[in-house]
C-alpha cells in the first residue's frame, strides 16, 4: 500500500502563504511550516543569512512534531505575526515578531511559543550562513545560562531559550525538540548581528516595546475604506521604512513576475517613485510620520544629485550595486539576482512625482526650507531635461513617454498651487501648460485618448494617473476617452495590465498589474463612477495572500502571487483608495485629500 509522502519542510512555498515581519531595517518571510525563509542581515540589501526561499542555506524553523495544518494572523496594526498550528493533539501558536523598531546594527526576532488547546510538541532548528549561505555558521558554543552563539561570516549571532539544543558533529547545525503542556509558553530569542553583541534582551520587554511601539506608529485612518485593510498597508510600509526614511520597494530578490520569461528583479532598494507614492498615500490618509519620511529620503536626493536624481538608491542612499548572479537554484521559475541596472536610468517622471510628494507635504504644513529648496531643484531639473527620451514608469528603452511629461506637469501645477515653487508660480504652470501641449501634439492617438509615445501608439495603464494628479482636467476628452479605451483593451474581470507586450493574450505574457487596478479604481472615482471605483477596488484589494501581503502582480487564471513580496507601490495605491473613495472626489490642488485629524502627528 502506497503512504503519503510529505514534501520537503524547507522547500519554497507559493508567496500568499508567507508572512512578513519586519522592524524598518530588515524583514523576514516566515512560511506556513514555521521556517524563516527569507531574512538580509543586518539591513534589506544585505546578503541573506536565511536564503531558502532562492535555495540557498540557512534555516530557522520552529513548527510542530508531526502532521499539521498551518495559518496565522497579525495582531491588529502591527507586523507581529501569530503563527497557529492545528496538530493532531491540539492547537498551537507562535507568536513572533521583528523587535520593534530596529536596531540598524542588530536583529532580535522574537518568537513566543504557547501550547493553546492540548499538549504540544515542537521542534526547533537553527543554522544560520551567511553570504547567501557560503558562510556557514561556525565558533558554535553554548554559555552559562543556556543560551548558545556563533559566527556566521561578518555576523554574530546568539540564540537564548533553547538551552537542551544539541549541535550536530560540525557544531553549524542546532536541533531540539520539546513538549509545553496546555497553557504553557515559551520565549526564543535569536539575535544577529554586525557588531559584537550586548547583553542579551529579556523577552518580555522586548515584547512590550515592540507592541507598544506598533502602537505608536500605526493611526486608525477612521473614516477609510475597508478601514482594517488601510491600516494594514499603513503597517506593511511603516515595516519596509528605516530610520533613513527610505522604503524598500520589496524584501525580497529574484521572485519572478513569470515562470520561465526572465522576469526578475532584486526590490531591496528605494524607489523615489516609489516612495512618493507612499508619501502621497499617507497624505490622503491624513499625513503623518511616514509623510514625513518620504519627504526627507527624498529631499536628501534632491539635494545631493540634483538634475541627475536616480530612479533609486540603497537604503542609506548610496548607489544600487550592478546586477549579478548568485549560483542558487532560485525561486522556482526564477533565478537568483543581486543588484539592479536601474541606476543608470534616466526617468523624467520621478521629478514630478518629487513634486507631487512635495505639494502634497505642504498642504499638510509638514515641509521646511529644505523641502521648498528641493522642490525648486526637481522643477528646474524638469525644465533642463524635458526633451530627454527617458526610461519611463516601466523603466524600459528610452523615449519620449508620454506620461512622463504629463507626470512633470502634474507635479508643477502641485507644487504651485501649494507655493512651494517661490513667488512666480506663472513660470512653473506655463512649463506645465507647454508639457501638455507638446505631449498633444505627439501623444494623442486618433481615436482621442493618450498613447504612450510618439512611435508608440498602444494603451498603457501609467496613462491613467496623470490625470488623477492634475495634469489635465477630469474633463478632458483625452481623460475620458483613455479610459474608457483602457478598459476596452487592457482589461479582465476588473484586473488591469500594464500594456500589452505582443500580440499573445493578456493572461499569457504577464500578471494582472495589481497597482495599476487601484489606478483604475481611483480614475472611476473621478469620473464620478462610484460604484464602478468600488468594484475595483474590492476585486483588487483581494488580491492578496492570506497574511494580506500584495506581491507586484497577480495571475488570473492560477490565483497566484507573482513577484517580490511584499511590494510597497501595491500597499501605498491600496491605501490611497482607501482614503479618497471614502468621500466625492474633489477638484483642485487639494483632491482626494482628507483632513489632517487622522494621522498619528496631524
Amino acid at each position: 500500500m502506497a503512504t503519503a509522502v510529505d514534501p520537503r519542510e524547507d522547500d519554497p512555498q507559493p508567496l500568499r502563504d508567507y508572512a512578513l515581519i519586519a522592524d524598518g531595517e530588515r524583514g523576514a518571510l516566515v512560511g506556513p511550516r514555521g521556517d524563516i525563509a527569507w531574512m538580509c542581515a543586518p539591513r534589506w540589501d544585505s546578503d541573506a543569512v536565511f536564503g531558502g526561499l532562492i535555495g540557498g542555506r540557512g534555516v530557522y524553523r520552529v513548527a510542530p512534531v508531526g502532521r499539521f495544518i498551518g495559518g496565522g494572523y497579525y495582531e491588529e496594526g502591527s507586523l507581529i505575526w501569530r503563527g497557529r498550528w492545528i496538530t493532531e493533539e491540539g492547537i498551537v501558536e507562535c507568536r513572533q515578531a521583528l523587535a520593534f523598531p530596529g536596531d540598524p546594527h542588530r536583529a532580535v526576532i522574537l518568537r513566543r511559543l504557547a501550547a493553546v488547546d492540548g499538549p504540544a510538541r515542537v521542534r526547533l532548528v537553527l543554522e544560520p550562513a551567511a553570504g547567501f549561505g557560503g558562510a556557514p555558521t561556525r565558533e558554535v558554543s553554548r554559555a552559562a545560562d543556556g543560551s548558545w552563539s556563533g559566527r556566521a561570516g561578518d555576523l554574530h549571532w546568539r540564540w537564548s531559550g533553547a538551552a537542551a539544543a544539541h549541535a550536530s558533529s560540525g557544531g553549524a547545525h542546532l536541533e531540539t525538540d520539546f513538549v509545553l503542556a496546555e497553557g504553557d509558553r515559551h520565549d526564543l530569542v535569536l539575535e544577529i548581528s554586525d557588531r559584537p553583541l550586548p547583553a542579551a534582551p529579556d523577552a518580555d520587554q522586548a515584547w512590550d516595546r515592540t507592541q507598544a511601539a506598533w502602537r505608536r506608529e500605526v493611526p486608525p485612518l477612521a473614516g477609510t475604506v475597508a478601514e482594517r485593510d488601510a491600516r494594514h498597508a499603513y503597517t506593511v510600509m511603516r515595516g519596509l521604512t528605516g530610520t533613513s526614511g527610505g522604503m524598500v520597494a520589496a524584501a525580497t530578490t529574484s521572485l519572478p513576475e513569470r515562470a520561465e520569461e526572465g522576469r526578475n528583479y532584486d526590490y531591496r532598494y528605494v524607489w523615489i517613485r516609489d516612495q512618493c507614492y507612499a508619501g502621497q498615500a499617507v497624505a490622503a490618509a491624513g499625513a503623518g510620520p511616514l509623510l514625513d519620511d518620504a519627504v526627507r529620503f527624498v529631499t536628501g536626493r534632491l539635494d545631493e544629485d540634483g538634475p541627475r536624481l536616480a530612479p533609486a538608491y540603497t537604503v542609506d542612499g548610496r548607489t544600487i550595486p550592478d546586477q549579478r548572479r548568485l549560483r542558487l537554484p532560485g525561486y522556482p521559475g526564477g533565478f537568483d539576482l543581486v543588484g539592479n541596472q536601474v541606476s543608470g536610468q534616466f526617468q523624467l517622471d520621478i521629478f514630478g512625482e518629487c513634486l507631487l510628494l512635495l505639494a502634497a507635504a505642504a498642504r499638510h504644513g509638514r515641509l521646511d526650507a529644505d523641502g521648498l529648496r528641493a522642490a525648486r531643484t526637481a522643477a528646474e531639473a524638469i525644465a533642463r531635461r524635458r526633451d530627454e527620451p527617458d526610461a519611463g514608469v516601466w523603466e524600459l528603452g528610452p523615449r519620449r513617454w508620454t506620461h512622463s511629461r504629463l507626470s512633470c506637469a502634474a507635479g508643477l501645477r502641485a507644487a504651485a498651487a501649494a507655493g512651494v515653487l517661490g513667488n512666480r508660480p506663472d513660470e512653473w504652470t506655463g512649463l506645465a501648460d507647454s508639457l501638455v501641449a507638446e505631449a498633444g501634439r505627439t501623444g494623442v492617438h486618433p481615436s482621442g485618448r493618450w498613447q504612450r509615445a510618439p512611435d508608440d501608439p498602444r494603451h498603457d495603464a501609467a496613462l491613467l494617473l496623470p490625470a488623477v494628479r492634475g495634469a489635465v482636467p477630469a474633463d478632458d476628452p483625452r481623460t475620458r476617452e483613455t479610459l474608457r479605451s483602457f478598459l476596452a483593451d487592457l482589461t479582465d474581470d476588473h484586473f488591469a495590465y500594464r500594456f500589452r507586450h505582443d500580440d499573445r493574450p493578456l493572461e499569457q505574457a504577464e500578471g494582472a498589474f495589481v497597482m495599476c487596478g487601484f489606478v483604475v479604481a481611483l480614475a472611476e472615482h473621478q469620473q464620478g463612477h462610484e460604484k464602478s471605483a468600488l468594484r475595483w477596488f474590492e476585486r483588487n484589494r483581494a488580491a492578496c495572500g492570506t497574511p494580506g501581503l500584495y506581491a507586484e502582480e497577480y495571475d488570473l487564471a492560477q490565483r497566484q502571487l507573482r513577484g517580490n513580496l511584499p511590494q510597497a507601490f501595491v500597499h501605498a495605491l491600496m491605501l490611497e483608495c482607501a482614503a479618497r473613495l471614502a468621500a466625492p472626489w474633489e477638484d483642485g490642488p487639494h483632491a482626494g485629500q482628507r483632513g489632517g485629524g487622522s494621522g498619528p502627528t496631524g
